[in-house]
């Protein structure tokens, strides 16, 4: 289960969701919105304009917005 989290350090959301990942062992690249124009314009892409983080991106496209951790422990 490769995963992408889109996000930036200060929001305590996308620290939230990283800790969830960790604490379960799973494997995730993070990316920083604001150190990589490209990966904020996915995020916008994929958000209709929006760019609310965390984004998390599944290997087949699917994704999470801002999920909280139940949501994310269910897509798990």
């Amino acid at each position: 289960m490769k995963l992408t989290v889109y996000g930036a350090s200060w929001c305590p959301d996308v620290k939230r969701s990283r800790a969830l990942l960790d604490r379960e062992g799973v494997e995730y690249s993070y990316v920083d919105v604001e150190a990589d124009a490209a990966a904020e314009q996915r995020v916008r892409e994929l958000q209709d304009g929006a760019r609310r983080i965390p984004t998390i991106v599944w290997a087949d496209g699917s994704f999470l917005v801002e999920p909280s951790d139940d949501e994310l422990s269910a897509r798990l």
